[in-house]
């Protein structure tokens, strides 16, 4: 086999998606991004929902600018995406309609609806899996209570990078580390739990196979080759396809004293187990269980991440005070410390229209400065953030009986030295900070894995580790931090 190749990365993330080529030269990864666009919900009357049709143009024009770059069919192709959503396909294959987006509104009050069926100490037993109203289970079940017609017409559940796969290629599978997010699959039989699923009332017969990462899905399809000018079919590979799985898959150096935060629009913070922890400490801490690249496990806790600075800006935006990031992290870092901490996690902040209004409203009411400037509310975010992770630190120590010396951030977030700085301070441990694409990085990682480029995750860690720079931040001024920590933990809802 040639040492030279070059992969696709389809990188879909909740607020923008990439298309990524990839060079790899028999040693280390070299990424181009050769499209970027934006990404979010589309409301249309009382649903919010994923334009995937948009996106599906936008993947296929990053296609069409590697296949016009560099004249040649790639070696592979893999998608990751985020999880819980989902497309319905029907018997010919026919998009039922557009995946409704996990912030909508239509999962509330049903986890309470589902328990009155199957416990959440039973489902979390089975699955492992954090009850969260956003998973995909309790999005199923809302149009089971809702008797929603595109059921009685659907033959199969595709996740989100299932999905384009899906175009690719035209396998209806599901990849195992998507399939974890659902609360729907079982560690027990590494299956769907599909005894479980019908007692709640869900349809089973719409729930494809599950495949291994590194799969090998198909062949792409020709309408693809044709749209986008390749000369030659190449191989749809099912990597780590949830995208957190792909980042943590590609974090050199983690090993059982490290902790993983995967920062982005979530913040995803745990450590990689052999076997799922459902313990009822496990439970009650609100830990999760996802499946890994390599078949163990990443015990985790889903945390609130950039996105509420994401959403500050936004805002601040549409009002006329636009501010590039690099100004609003030097007006952060100048403001005043520890005068507004808030827990990130709050169900205030999921989707408010107003961002910055109700993180001054939060303020006032506890009795807390209420941050009048740009700087002053990033820098509540950011500190707020950061006690966040020393919180679920604690939790994670404690589940897992171990002392973790080093948290490594990967991600948009280890590009923010200031938060990464607050992050080894506010939790007395060395801060690794980087590969900012270990996403992408995971992904074409899998794809040389299964194209035999790499004999298997340990080489391709040391390879990703070869194709990228990281930044170690060391803690100081930690007594400060405990002090405002105390004051966190009395705002802390869980």
């Amino acid at each position: 086999m040639p040492a030279k190749a070059r992969f696709i990365a389809v990188d879909l993330g909740a607020s923008s998606g990439r298309v990524m080529a990839a060079q790899w030269d028999g040693r280390h990864f070299e990424l181009e991004e050769l499209l970027r666009f934006g990404n979010g919900g589309i409301r249309a009357g009382d649903r919010l929902f994923w334009d995937v049709l948009h996106i599906w143009s936008e993947i296929k024009a990053g296609l069409s600018k590697f296949s016009a770059r560099y004249g040649e069919s790639p070696a592979s192709i893999g998608v990751d995406a985020w999880g819980v959503d989902f497309a319905l396909l029907d018997a010919a294959g026919g998009l039922l309609g557009n995946p409704v987006h996990y912030r909508d509104e239509r999962t509330r009050g049903v986890p309470e609806a589902l328990f009155a069926k199957v416990s959440e100490e039973m489902l979390f037993a089975e699955t492992g899996v954090q009850a969260w109203q956003i998973n995909t289970i309790f999005q199923v079940y809302s149009m089971v209570m809702e008797k929603d017609p595109q059921f009685a017409c659907a033959a199969t559940l595709l996740t989100i990078p299932d999905l384009f796969s899906y175009f690719l290629c035209g396998a209806k599978r599901v990849e195992c580390t998507e399939a974890t997010t659902t609360q729907m699959y079982s560690y027990h039989c590494a299956d769907w739990s599909r005894s479980t699923l019908t007692r709640a009332g869900i349809p089973v017969h719409i729930l494809p196979e599950i495949v291994r990462p590194g799969t090998v899905l198909g062949m792409t399809q020709k309408s693809v080759l044709d749209d986008c000018g390749f000369p030659c079919e190449f191989p749809v590979v099912a990597v780590a396809s949830h995208d957190t799985a792909s980042a943590v898959a590609a974090i050199p150096g983690l090993d059982p004293e490290s902790v993983f935060i995967s920062s982005g629009t979530w913040s995803l913070m745990g450590t990689e187990v052999a076997q799922p922890n459902v313990s009822s400490c496990a439970h009650r801490l609100h830990f999760t269980n996802e499946g890994g690249a390599d078949g163990r496990f990443l015990l985790m806790k889903n945390l609130a991440g950039l996105w509420m600075i994401q959403e500050c800006m936004r805002h601040w935006e549409k009002s006329g005070r636009h501010l590039e990031w690099s100004d609003l992290l030097r007006a952060a870092a100048d403001a005043p410390r520890f005068q507004s901490l808030f827990d990130p996690n709050d169900a205030r902040f999921e989707a408010p229209a107003n961002m910055p209004r109700v993180v001054q409203e939060y303020c006032s009411a506890t009795g807390q400065r209420v941050p009048d400037t740009q700087g002053e509310c990033a820098r509540a975010v950011f500190e707020s953030l950061a006690l966040k992770y020393r919180s679920a630190l604690a939790s994670l120590e404690s589940l897992t009986s171990r002392t973790f010396s080093t948290l490594r951030i990967v991600g948009g977030g280890s590009r923010n030295a200031l938060l990464c700085q607050m992050v080894a301070d506010a939790c007395g441990r060395i801060v690794v900070a980087g590969p900012a694409e270990a996403t992408s990085l995971g992904n074409v990682m899998m794809q040389a894995i299964a194209t035999g480029y790499l004999s298997g995750i340990e080489e391709g860690r040391a390879s990703v580790a070869e194709s990228s720079q990281c930044l170690t931040y060391e803690p100081h001024a930690t007594d400060s931090w405990s002090s405002a920590f105390a004051r966190f933990q009395s705002l802390e809802v869980n």
